[in-house]
Parts: structure tokens; sequence; C-alpha cells
């Protein structure tokens, strides 16, 4: 005779607070990666532009586009179905009495890790993949490109991670298993990077985790993320063999 296990599915209390936040980074970072991924849209750009244009304006929409998908869409959904939560609960906010923690936390962690990238950048195998942009010949207006596309995305990119997929599971679950989910599907959205990267996301997610609970903003976070990818691109920029940057004269 056909049975089941009983199982209780009724929602209980705090379960929404883990369910949607980790429902929605998973579908949204899905949404967002196959979408900058995608050859349909790649092509559409180099079909009607020069290289170095198309290079330029494909990767600025995967950035910007990153934004809205990671960093706007989840926030909105959570701030309707989560109507306990404001804004500020998710980290987006300024603590006065944490400021100073901040700022010491974001000189002392930029001051590690901008070294490690810089000698990391130049190495062969980083140069495959940055700078993103891979126009030959870069200007200054390439390079406010870059770089604002870069904080964007980021912005995005930890709001959702060490926002919308911490705080509320922290509230629910408690703090060391909503860092481990944290800790899980961060890591994990590194695998098409390599297993350097795959790896190193695991002590970096700890450590911005803990510094964001402690802090109670993102701010650490985003802008050692921001350096971090800074650094990279920059680095890779002036070393790579096919990359020039030019001074345009007036």
């Amino acid at each position: 005779m056909y049975q089941t296990l009983s199982t209780d599915l009724s929602w209980k209390n705090g379960d929404l607070n883990t369910f949607l936040p980790t429902i929605l980074s998973l579908v949204f970072f899905i949404i967002y990666w196959f979408t900058a991924n995608s050859k349909k849209i790649k092509d559409r750009f180099y079909s009607s532009n020069s290289f170095d244009v198309a290079s330029v304006k494909h990767i600025f929409f995967t950035k910007y586009f990153g934004f809205f998908s990671m960093g706007v869409a989840p926030i909105i959904i959570c701030l309707i179905f989560l109507p306990d939560y404001s804004i500020t609960d998710y980290g987006l906010t300024f603590i006065p009495q944490t400021t100073f923690f901040s700022i010491v936390w974001i000189i002392g962690l930029c001051a590690l890790v901008i070294p490690l990238v810089y000698f990391s950048a130049k190495k062969p195998r980083n140069l495959v993949n940055y700078p993103q942009i891979r126009a030959k010949i870069w200007t200054k207006k390439t390079v406010f490109i870059n770089a604002f596309g870069w904080a964007i995305y980021l912005f995005g990119y930890e709001f959702l991670f060490r926002g919308v997929l911490l705080f509320p599971l922290v509230d629910s679950i408690g703090v060391w298993p909503a860092i481990a989910v944290n800790i899980a599907l961060y890591s994990a959205t590194h695998i098409p990077k390599g297993l350097d990267e795959t790896v190193g996301a695991i002590p970096l997610g700890l450590v911005l985790c803990l510094l964001t609970l402690a802090s109670g903003t993102i701010w650490i976070a985003f802008l050692v993320h921001v350096a971090m990818a800074w650094t990279n691109s920059f680095t890779a920029l002036k070393f790579h063999p096919e990359i020039n940057y030019i001074k345009i004269k007036k």
C-alpha cells in the first residue's frame, strides 16, 4: 500500500525569515549569473559596436544588472513579505556607536588584503580573466566606468549576502547556523571562478559575517570587497601584455 511519512508542512514562527531570504539569494544570483554570462546578450553588444566599445558596454551592463538583481529586487520583496523588518534592519544604516570600529577594521583589512591581491593579480592565470573589460585601449573614461561598475555591483552583492541573507536568519535560527548558510552560498557563487577563489571565500565570508554582525552594518564588507576588486582589476590592467592605458590629450 502506498504510504508516506507524516510531515508537518505548516509554517512556524520565524520560518519565513529563513526561507524567503535564502531562496531569494539563490534565485536572484542565478538570474544574475546566467544573464551576465548569456551569449545572446553578449552578442548583441558585439554585433553593433567595435570590440573595445562592446567590451566596456557589456561588462558595465553586467555590473549594473547585478546591482538591481541582487541589491534591489530581493530587498523589495523582503520589505513586502517581511514587514517587521525595515531597510536598516538589513544593515543598510549608519550606527554612530560602531563607526570607529568599522573604520578601524576597514583600514586594517585593506592594509592586509590589498598587498595580497596585488601580488596575486599579476599572475598569468589571473590575467586570463581580469580586467573583465577586455578593451585593448583604456582611457580615463574606461577606468571610471570600471571602478564605478565594480562599486555598484559589489554594493548589490554585499547587500544580498551580508544584509538580506544574514540578519533575518540570525534572528530566526541563530548566529552560527546563519553564518553557515551564508558561507555555503557565498563560497558556492565562486565555484565558476576556480578552486582558489572558492576556498578563499570561506574564511573571508566568515570574517565578513562576524564583522557585519558586530558593526550592525554592511559597510565593512562592502568597502573591503571594493578595495579588493579595484586592486585586482587595476593591477591586472597594469600588467596585462595586450591591454594599454592611454592619456587622451585635450
